[in-house]
């Protein structure tokens, strides 16, 4: 089990109570964006006043420096808060709620891809009772994916926050709401730690992912609640050490490993834990899929204590994944997947196939586990099956579906 500074959480919940808006603590380092000509009415734009809170607050040689976003609404364009910052933690303490510009317009010129972003800062706490709220409907109005005969549709919008490079850092107490895209992307980090969100955006929402993790390290998730248009959670190509507990999910896509190897790439993913989970009304519930001409390996998987509330595919491997169905001619490539255990996962399926093992014809998945599952249909007398292709492993205890792994 990866054990996680928890001193992290700690000194932010220390920084909310030294540095309060109105008698703060003389001898707590804080920075207020108000202090910095933010304005705070959600109309005037406050982003360079972030900027330069952000910039002293990380030069700062304080021990603990906390920058504070008090209880107003602040207006923000796109920024990225740069480190590394000279203090051992410093703590983004937000209080009210951030709200990202409503037209997409604003990201002329600019990187499409971000909205908020901090960028190689080491023992970041970011956390508070606030909200950020990333106004995604004009990002979905023009999605290629829902208009793809639209002139200058969009395929790529905004993720509401990315972690990029950090260390040691958590990510605690925020409520997400309506994110252009990916509400959270954590990339090239090593330590992080996710506790009590909230993210929230339309089923319909194109590609709102709650959490994406990619490329990363040690990272734990507890205690979050997700509903949205994509994967509740996602875990990205080059990952490992990755534990997630306790999370609501629904509606959306599920939680997905994946997808990885598109671009034929080598894939390398180990040691994912995924534990008390509950899924109601989603896509899919704990899967994993990959593209035919990836290469490498997805390996050590736990998925277990899950509840399905009328999931449509409640265990799915899909070794050959594809975005237009059945449009991916057939490869002798594919990533080897291995090692994967499913225990203890009860409730309803919405579709007669509770278990899909779709593993490549030249590339089999191996050392699969099943044990003690139950599940049932969501329509009074359907009958459930399992499918498997090429899928090896063994069964313990009671399995409903029968199952179909190859031994």
């Amino acid at each position: 089990m990866c054990r996680f500074p928890f001193s992290l959480i700690i000194g932010l919940v220390s920084a909310i109570f030294a540095c309060s808006i109105n008698n703060a603590n003389p001898d707590a380092i804080c920075f207020n964006v108000l202090d910095y000509g933010a304005a705070g009415d959600g109309t005037t734009d406050d982003s360079q006043a972030f900027l330069m809170a952000w910039n002293e607050a990380c030069s700062s040689e304080t021990e603990n420096p906390t920058l504070i976003i008090p209880r107003l609404t602040f207006l923000v364009s796109p920024v990225v808060f740069r480190g590394p910052c000279k203090a051992k933690n410093i703590n983004f303490l937000i209080l009210g709620m951030i709200l990202a510009p409503d037209s997409p317009q604003t990201w002329k010129g600019l990187d499409q891809s971000q909205w908020l972003a901090f960028h190689g800062v080491s023992g970041l706490n970011v956390g508070g009772s606030g909200w950020i709220n990333g106004q995604g409907k004009g990002w979905w109005d023009q999605s290629c994916r829902y208009h793809p005969h639209m002139k200058e549709c969009t395929s790529l919008a905004p993720t509401a926050v990315k972690f990029l490079s950090c260390k040691r850092s958590s990510l605690s107490d925020i409520h997400f709401v309506n994110s252009a895209q990916t509400h959270v992307l954590i990339m090239r980090c090593d330590g992080m730690e996710i506790n009590h969100l909230i993210i929230q955006a339309p089923e319909t929402s194109p590609n709102t992912d709650g959490i994406h993790i990619q490329a990363s390290y040690n990272v734990v998730i507890n205690d979050i609640i997700v509903s949205t248009g994509d994967d509740c959670i996602s875990i990205g190509d080059h990952t490992s050490n990755i534990y997630i507990f306790n999370v609501g999910c629904g509606p959306g896509h599920g939680i997905s490993i994946g997808s990885l190897g598109r671009s034929g790439n080598i894939v390398q993913v180990e040691n994912i834990y995924v534990s008390r989970v509950y899924l109601k009304g989603t896509t899919n519930g704990a899967r994993i899929k990959t593209w035919q001409v990836g290469k490498g390996h997805v390996r050590g998987v736990t998925f277990e204590n899950l509840y399905f509330d009328s999931v449509k595919n409640p265990i799915i491997i899909d070794q050959n994944y594809c975005n237009i169905r059945g449009a991916c001619k057939e490869q002798k490539t594919g990533v080897q997947i291995s090692d994967v255990l499913f225990e203890n996962i009860y409730g309803t399926s919405s579709t007669d196939v509770a278990i899909n093992l779709n593993c490549s014809r030249s590339v089999a998945c191996t050392g699969i586990l099943m044990k003690s599952i139950y599940l049932t249909s969501d329509k009074i007398g359907h009958k459930l099956t399992s499918y498997c292709t090429n899928a090896y492993g063994y069964s313990l205890g009671m399995i409903q579906p029968l199952p179909c792994l190859q031994i």
